[in-house]
């Protein structure tokens, strides 16, 4: 039917016709960036963009911005807008608690510690020390500011592994890591990575992993995938190796997707620990085992470390890994030298920076740590003016015993390879993307998922965060820094709102780069410095994809993909994995040529007994003819059945009792009473206090449909009360009352001293006699 008027002007307040006003009908305007055509009569967007708007009906009924001719129109769609906003979150809050709607937002610390182990057989002989490394692990950070707000578990073997367990109480993940025998496997490699692809996927950010085993990994066509998941968060690997008995230790720092401006915590991380002791099976060292590379090139193209430790020194080396994943970590410094280099590595550190700690990774190296103020240690010195010295394996951590604001150095005396890393607990962070300028009718930044495109300058949007806000930081320097050479491309900043930059980057380092900024805090006067750990690199390749919709279970999803490629023509190698293993089909090759695209389509079909809400993640990968360039997409997909019932479900008061008087809560309680029913609906699958501090109670009754009648009772200082019914689609229906206070004689007679009651009591008997 038709919606709109025509405008000629295009700046006419109401095009709608009074048809669709009166009915109270549901419409929208017609967008054309690319043609002019749109359904006869139907309204139009509006604005230079939009092509249809030239078509008759002509005009548009866009509200996106306040005009003349539709100010009042906006401020109402903002108000609207504002309130559904309020409404969905709400929904949500109600929907899964107020612990985890905190976690969600960013607000609260979201920390979950996952254990990855091998059960072969030949972990028979460790499978009690991965046990006690883990329940150490697990007693170190409870009760502490860094105590995990849920326990993951993933045992593998060859060729399964999983399930993936979840609880949140430490004691029940300690029992299931209890449980944990070893047998089975065969040969060597086992499928470690699978394993840790897994529990990558399943953790969320802020998240500690460790993985426990004794063997290369056999699945070494997932070491890109991983590779994949962990450029695409952004991550820092440090991995620590020990000779003959290993562990390796991955530690992974992921941005978060917004900034908490209440500077709650500063980093969100998944830390990734390998624990490894060397097979029965391979009496070769690890340094001489080409099976075992693929940990030390994950852990340098992370920007992580590798550390050879022995056996015996495993509990030190414990120690180590567990104090990096303390809350607010932020990067100062990282490099990495192969051959060394003899040189001079100045470093800033600032008043908000408290427990700095240096880890050097290297053989037969000497260096000097030298103070702002010219004060000077060797690192032959174990307790000396500016530090403690630990040296484990190939590992030396220097815990400086204050931290003197300004430029430090660290002078290196050795060509032996070596990497260097500076950390220290601070409110002021950053987080980055690199994005790209799109049109429109809302011109603005994309991130961009993947490398960014070699040839062009580079674009990042940076947010930088500190405790006084970002108002009190001021930006002065960022450039993108090779991590293994010396080349610093320094970029051009652009201020934009809330704490938000732009960094244009003209020449990008060709190889493997950081993110480097520096700039100063405004309360304190001191400069201060901040680097990323995830090595980055440009790529001639590219991929789009956009998933636009959910998965049904049983039924075919098919996702389109777009490959660019400025480089090399020929057969572009495609791979595909989810990590559900969701059965899926993809082409294996595309032909393109340079400076072309090519179209692919990813089809998966979830099984039909998929449980709705099942959350995948799909990494699809291109790579050019032979090897020599290639580039990712990471995306986030859900599995949900099909929803018919959209009724919440019903909240009924059906009495209150008790009495509360203002200036005695704590001496009385209120109670209430409801009937809370889905009617015909899915069903109710939970009921909890979304306000208040009361207790609630409830019973399931039979009454043509289930009811269930609750009772809900506070103390009268807990005036308020919210209750929030889900159904078993996520639909939420809420009951909420406040208990008004009285005030009569009890509230006189115990505000009253004694004298002043019986001289009002006089009064009012003179006033009023009987």
């Amino acid at each position: 039917m038709p919606t709109c008027s025509d405008c000629a002007s295009g700046t006419c307040p109401n095009q709608l016709l009074p048809a669709i006003l009166n009915g109270k009908y549901l419409t929208s305007g017609y967008m054309g960036l690319f043609s002019s055509d749109k359904p006869q009569g139907k309204c139009s967007h509006g604005g230079e963009t939009d092509l249809s708007s030239t078509q008759n009906p002509r005009g548009g009924i866009s509200k996106d911005e306040p005009r003349s001719h539709n100010t009042d129109l906006h401020n109402n769609a903002v108000n609207l807008a504002s309130e559904a906003t309020m409404e969905l979150l709400e929904d949500i809050r109600g929907a899964i608690g107020n612990k985890d709607y905190l976690r969600l937002m960013g607000i609260a610390r979201s920390a979950v510690l996952a254990f990855v182990i091998d059960t072969t057989g030949s972990m028979s002989d460790d499978i009690a020390e991965a046990q006690r490394v883990a329940f150490n692990i697990i007693d170190t950070k409870k009760g502490t500011q860094d105590e995990p707000s849920e326990y993951i578990l993933v045992p593998f073997n060859d060729p399964e592994f999983g399930p993936l367990i979840r609880t949140t109480d430490s004691d029940v993940m300690k029992s299931e890591i209890s449980k944990i025998r070893a047998n089975g496997g065969g040969d060597t490699p086992e499928m470690c990575l699978s394993a840790l692809q897994l529990a990558l996927t399943g953790a969320p950010s802020s998240s500690h992993i460790y993985v426990f085993t004794d063997a290369p990994p056999k699945d070494m066509h997932l070491e890109k995938t991983i590779s994949a998941l962990i450029r695409s968060t952004k991550s820092s690997v440090k991995c620590s190796i020990l000779v003959s008995h290993a562990v390796f230790a991955i530690k992974i720092f992921t941005s978060p997707p917004s900034v908490s401006h209440f500077s709650i915590f500063s980093t969100l991380s998944i830390q990734v620990s390998f624990f490894m002791t060397a097979s029965r099976r391979s009496k070769r060292t690890l340094t001489a085992s080409t099976q075992f590379q693929v940990y030390y090139d994950m852990a340098l193209a992370s920007g992580g470390q590798a550390i050879e430790v022995s056996k015996s020194s495993l509990s030190q080396a414990t120690d180590i890994i567990v104090d990096t994943s303390t809350s607010a970590l932020v990067t100062i410094l990282q490099r990495s030298r192969n051959p060394g280099l003899v040189e001079s590595i100045p470093f800033l550190l600032d008043k908000s920076v408290s427990n700095t700690t240096i880890y050097i990774t290297g053989s037969s190296l000497t260096f000097n740590l030298r103070s702002p103020t010219g004060v000077t240690q060797s690192n032959t010195v174990d307790n000396g003016p500016l530090g403690t010295i630990q040296k484990v394996g190939n590992l030396q951590r220097i815990q400086l015993n204050g931290t003197e604001m300004g430029l430090w150095h660290i002078d290196m005396t050795t060509t032996q390879p070596y990497t260097i890393k500076v950390m220290g607990q601070s409110a002021i962070t950053f987080i980055y993307d690199f994005v790209e300028e799109f049109k429109g009718p809302h011109p603005a930044f994309a991130a961009i998922d993947g490398r960014p495109s070699a040839g062009s300058p580079a674009k990042l949007l940076l947010t930088l965060t500190g405790e006084k806000g970002p108002e009190a930081l001021e930006l002065q320097e960022v450039a993108l820094m090779e991590v293994s050479g010396v080349k610093v491309s320094n970029g051009n900043i652009e201020k934009m709102d809330g704490g938000d930059y732009l960094i244009t980057v003209k020449e990008v380092p060709e190889g493997e780069f950081v993110v480097l900024l520096k700039g100063k805090d405004k309360t304190s006067s001191s400069l201060f410095q901040r680097q990323t750990t995830t090595q980055m690199s440009q790529s001639k390749v590219t991929i789009k994809a956009v998933a636009d919709s959910s998965m049904l279970p049983g039924e075919v999803f098919k996702m389109n993909f777009t490959v660019t490629t400025n480089g090399t023509s020929g057969a572009y190698t495609i791979r595909a994995r989810n990590d559900k293993n969701i059965p899926m089909t993809h082409p294996s090759t595309l032909n393109l040529v340079s400076g072309g695209s090519a179209q692919g389509t990813v089809s998966l079909t979830p099984p039909g007994n998929t449980v709705s809400g099942t959350d995948v993640t799909l990494t699809i990968e291109a790579e050019g003819p032979g090897g020599s360039d290639s580039n990712y997409a990471v995306l986030r997909l859900s599995v949900l059945s099909k929803v018919t019932d959209f009724s919440p479900p019903k909240c009924e008061i059906v009495d209150v009792q008790g009495t509360c008087y203002s200036s005695s809560c704590s001496s009385s309680n209120w109670e209430l009473s409801v009937n809370i029913t889905d009617g015909n609906g899915t069903g109710i699958e939970s009921i909890s206090i979304q306000q208040g501090s009361g207790n609630f109670t409830q019973r399931e009754v039979l009454d043509g449909v289930i009811v269930f009648m609750g009772v809900y009772d506070a103390s009268c200082c807990s005036p308020s009360v919210t209750l929030s019914a889900v159904d078993k689609v996520g639909n939420v229906g809420r009951c909420s009352y406040t208990m008004k206070s009285s005030a009569g004689s009890r509230l006189i007679s115990m505000s009253l001293p004694l004298w002043a009651s019986l001289l009002l009591y006089g009064f009012l008997r003179d006033a009023f006699p009987l």
